[in-house]
């Protein structure tokens, strides 16, 4: 899986082997000071992170300066500057990634930092005190989940889960979803249909929207709530005509069909889903946990807004996974490592980690800071009640290391319009999915090597 030791990698290779990309949406975090901790001190470094602005934001940066004395030098997120730095030899620091697509993805090209040893040793970020989510960070060679850990998610969602507007569902006549006991997909796009509004031709209120982060991992994880695998056991072909598979697809192709919610051929104006939800046009939002930071900010809508369980299939199995696990990796080739662990340490577990906790923007990925999560009014403790009866149904949806989440989701917006359209039928959807998808496939294995 890994290149020969020693390998130079050129520019021409990197580009070759690189398309991964970043799921968008990362939350305004702020700082608040904390006692340094055991780890490497700052001593006056400067750290380059490369990352969203929102990741770190100005505030923050003044904050790390106070709190463990580092200067963080900020770099816009951008794969093709990443390429370039990397290549040249001289990476960012610490550069933002999502666990659930790009740990197998860059991991397999041998260009991750392997942090064991850099947790093996911190007092700050100590192993038996990670929430599992932290293993889609791992990668084995082989399999997502196993192995090494080459970053941390800073915090997460099971993006499964869906928030619902209560008075919406009063006014459409439609009943609540249970607390803790899941609807099936079926009963999940049903209720979507009666709860749509149209005037004039033109939606008013979308039923449902149910797109996950990136639609490759999505249908993964709707595969695996079918009882199957997307992708084969050596991760290097997805097969789309399995029972399960098939069953993945076809639900969410009739979601696209029943115009229902905002999918590639009825896109959302506002771009993603808070907007929406928040104007009282959206009845249901499979956004996860993460979502509450924006439904706390609103004390009209907060009280009339649950979460809800992962759906189930018929027949199926209930799963619940994390479509994204958005954190930090440190490069192989990296300067500055000691200072920029220090900044991994103050990110993922001081200052930051709690101030994004006690927001309720996402779940924190220490065990030890969930006391921090948003339970003072009625209806944050029912939100909280439903969260923690659904953690233990989490587990790793392992991705191929083969093909960046970004290209398969371009092969994806190709060719499934069609099939979303009527033009189409899910069975050969199915076909030129497995023909164009395994082709990335088998160009990104033979990459590798």
């Amino acid at each position: 899986m890994h290149p020969r030791a020693g390998a130079s990698l050129s520019r021409r290779r990197f580009l070759a082997l690189s398309a991964a990309g970043a799921a968008t949406g990362a939350a305004t975090l702020s700082g608040c000071a904390m006692q340094v901790s055991s780890g490497v001190s700052g001593g006056g470094e400067t750290v380059t992170v490369m990352a969203k602005p929102d990741d770190f934001s100005p505030e923050l940066v003044r904050q790390a300066q106070k709190d463990i004395g580092v200067k963080i030098v900020t770099v816009r997120y951008d794969i093709t500057k990443l390429i370039g730095m990397m290549t040249n030899g001289a990476p960012p620091d610490l550069v933002r990634g999502v666990g659930a697509t790009d740990a197998p993805y860059f991991a397999a090209r041998d260009v991750m930092e392997d942090l064991d040893p850099y947790f093996a040793g911190s007092g700050v970020l100590e192993v038996d005190d990670l929430d599992p989510v932290n293993d889609l960070w791992r990668f084995d060679g082989r399999t997502q989940g196993k192995g090494p850990r080459y970053g941390m998610a800073k915090d997460f969602s099971q993006d499964s889960m869906f928030w619902y507007n209560t008075a919406l569902f009063d006014q459409a006549g439609v009943d609540h979803p249970p607390e803790t006991e899941p609807v099936t997909f079926e009963e999940w796009l049903e209720n979507a249909k009666r709860l749509t509004r149209r005037r004039n031709g033109q939606t008013t209120v979308f039923g449902g929207s149910y797109n996950g982060v990136l639609t490759p991992n999505m249908l993964a994880s709707l595969t695996a709530a079918a009882g199957g695998s997307l992708f084969t056991d050596d991760f290097s072909r997805v097969d789309f005509t399995t029972p399960e598979a098939r069953k993945a697809l076809n639900w969410y192709i009739e979601y696209g069909r029943a115009r229902v919610g905002p999918s590639i051929v009825q896109p959302d104006p506002n771009t993603w889903d808070g907007p929406t939800f928040q104007a009282n046009r959206m009845a249901m939002s499979n956004s996860g946990y993460w979502l509450g930071g924006l439904i706390n900010s609103d004390k009209k809508l907060a009280p009339r807004a649950r979460l809800a369980p992962a759906p189930v299939f018929e027949g199926g199995r209930r799963v619940s996974p994390c479509q994204a696990g958005t954190g930090l990796w440190m490069p192989k080739k990296a300067k500055n490592k000691d200072a920029a662990w220090r900044v991994f340490e103050w990110f993922f577990g001081e200052g930051p980690a709690k101030a994004r906790a006690a927001g309720g923007w996402g779940i924190p990925t220490l065990k030890s800071l969930r006391p921090l999560m948003p339970a003072q009014e009625d209806y944050q403790k029912r939100v909280l009640k439903v969260q923690q009866a659904e953690l233990k149904h989490f587990s790793v949806i392992a991705y191929t290391p083969y093909a960046s989440a970004d290209s398969l989701y371009a092969l994806f917006n190709q060719e499934a319009p069609a099939a979303m359209n009527g033009r189409m039928s899910v069975d050969a959807l199915a076909g030129r999915l497995n023909s164009v998808m395994n082709e990335q496939l088998k160009r990104g294995k033979e990459q590798v090597g």
